[in-house]
């Protein structure tokens, strides 16, 4: 691949520029889920030990380009400090008088955290003076945010024309993760895909049916394709006038030699509460005042065995209704497969987006994929086949 990473520039005595995503969740000035931070030791520690200066560029919330106090980055200084083990400073402004100083006063061994870059318009409109300005603080940029990878903005591509780029190891690991996934994958590949709409994954499919082997189709998105098969869905959520939009998907996966699994069996329910009364039906045979809430065991034991005879899954979106009992049964059970077999190292698992994380964390599954994406935008715009702005700018370097 083209973008260089940390090992491949010198980094001593010199003040290094780094983005990262640290829009951590905050209540009463403290912050209450610190996963984010934790990511980005690894790639602060390399450059603290190669004798670099590290000073973070970071946003928080939407401030759309104007000063909003409850948006600092302040009340984050005592957690990236539990975090990094080292002092950590704060500038008040990204650029001007504030920041040259509080780069200046930098020692060794101490981090620096630069105030919201969304504080600026600059930073939102990918403003190359703005950018300029931020360069002109250090010697190199590392971006280390892969998660605000897909958006143009000041602080992650105009900036690359500044400074001499690499990937921090948080980016460096993604880009791995998912160049083994897509980019060069082992045969045969596996894709599921869940949740709620075709209308909003239309790209995804578009682009995946043209690269995987095999795609699974779940949560509501299987009713839709069920619907463009001609079953009786019931009250079940379903996009009925994406039904042509679906048929044509099914064709253009026929020509490209990828195969669909729907739904073989479905657990349906009256109604959408924990422990409420369900049966599990053939998929064409959804009572009529029902609705269609996960898939069925047959469903299940059908992706174990394209699991199994798979190496390489990316995963995006749950199979049914995973946030209450039982209709979690189905995500569950195939997450327990896919964890297995990567434990057996059979199986190479790449996972993201918000709703499919939460998934597999609470399927207990999490842990033992190959690599898990907590970025959100950025990994479903990959999966889509788009250039990710943040990710395209590093190939210059």
């Amino acid at each position: 691949m083209a973008w260089k990473t940390l090992d491949e520039v010198d980094l001593a005595g010199k003040v290094v520029l780094v983005r990262v995503d640290i829009n951590v969740p905050v209540e009463n000035g403290e912050v209450t889920d610190d996963t984010r931070i934790r990511k980005i030791v690894p790639t602060i520690h390399d450059i603290l030990e190669k004798g670099g200066k590290p000073v973070l560029l970071a946003h928080f919330g939407r401030p759309k380009g104007e000063v909003v106090p409850e948006m600092s980055l302040k009340p984050l200084v005592p957690a990236l400090q539990a975090a990094l083990g080292v002092p950590v400073k704060f500038a008040e402004d990204t650029v001007g008088g504030p920041a040259k100083r509080a780069v200046a006063a930098l020692g060794d061994g101490e981090v620096l955290l630069m105030e919201n870059t969304r504080f600026h318009p600059g930073e939102e409109t990918n403003d190359a003076q703005f950018a300029a300005s931020m360069g002109a603080l250090g010697q190199i940029y590392v971006n280390d945010a892969f998660s605000a990878a897909h958006r143009a903005h000041a602080s992650t591509e105009a900036i690359t024309h500044v400074l001499p780029s690499v990937a921090g190891r948080l980016m460096e690991a993604e880009l791995k993760a998912l160049e083994a996934a897509l980019g060069d994958p082992q045969r045969p590949v596996v894709a599921i895909v869940g949740g709620a709409k075709v209308s909003t994954k239309l790209d995804l499919l578009g682009n995946l049916v043209s690269k995987v082997d095999h795609l699974v189709i779940g949560g509501g998105m299987a009713n839709t394709f069920l619907v463009a098969k001609g079953v009786d869905v019931g009250k079940s959520l379903a996009e009925h006038d994406m039904a042509e939009t679906a048929r044509e998907i099914i064709e253009k996966a026929k020509s490209a030699g990828c195969e669909i699994h729907l739904p073989i069996d479905v657990v349906c329910a009256r109604e959408f509460k924990a422990g409420a009364e369900n049966e599990t039906v053939p998929a064409d045979a959804c009572p009529s005042d029902a609705m269609i809430l996960d898939a069925g065991p047959d469903t299940v034991a059908a992706i174990a065995k394209v699991f199994e005879d798979s190496r390489t899954l990316i995963w995006n979106g749950p199979l049914g209704a995973f946030e209450i009992a039982p209709f979690d049964a189905a995500t569950n059970a195939a997450a327990a497969k896919a964890a297995e077999l990567t434990r057996a190292g059979s199986l190479i698992s790449v996972a993201g987006g918000g709703d499919t994380v939460s998934a597999l964390n609470k399927a207990d599954a999490a842990k033992d994929f190959t690599y898990i994406s907590t970025a959100g935008g950025a990994f479903l715009e990959w999966m889509e086949g788009k250039e990710l702005p943040g990710v395209a700018a590093l190939n210059q370097g």
